[in-house]
């Protein structure tokens, strides 16, 4: 009898595995959300979007175990998880960065505003648009 070929039978992912990729997918979606709510300086859609980030966050761990006995990201079979996760972090890290720069930049406007670092790169001008002066001292003007 001729020896035939049989298909290894496939696996099905596990539905822990499953679910995660779900709730990757929507962390991944709200965190375009949310980089764009920055972008437009809407703060309230941004902090509407927290509360619902923490609760995939809170089940991310509990679907994959992270700092348990049963933690399941050592499997291969997760490694397409893995992958979008990195690319949520890398997200997170954008809109990170996005804050920041806005915050640097309204820091810098306040300090200039209040008259703090005279070499400041941002020039504040008077009501006839001319150069304010500083209000420390005189300007070229009256020396």
């Amino acid at each position: 009898m001729p020896a035939t070929l049989t298909a290894a039978p496939y696996a099905a992912p596990s539905p822990e595995l499953v679910a995660a990729l779900e709730h990757g997918l929507l962390l991944q979606k709200l965190l375009q959300q949310e980089f764009d709510a920055l972008r437009e300086q809407n703060l309230d859609i941004f902090e509407a979007l927290q509360p619902e980030k923490t609760q995939i966050f809170e089940s991310l761990i509990r679907l994959t175990g992270v700092g348990t006995e049963t933690n399941h990201l050592d499997d291969p079979e997760w490694d397409t998880f893995k992958n979008l996760i990195t690319d949520c972090r890398d997200m997170h890290r954008r809109n990170e960065i996005l804050i920041t720069r806005k915050l640097d930049a309204i820091r810098g406007t306040l300090q200039t505003l209040n008259g703090g670092d005279t070499t400041a790169s941002v020039e504040v001008y008077d009501r006839l648009g001319r150069m304010a002066r500083s209000r420390g001292g005189r300007g070229y003007e009256e020396v």
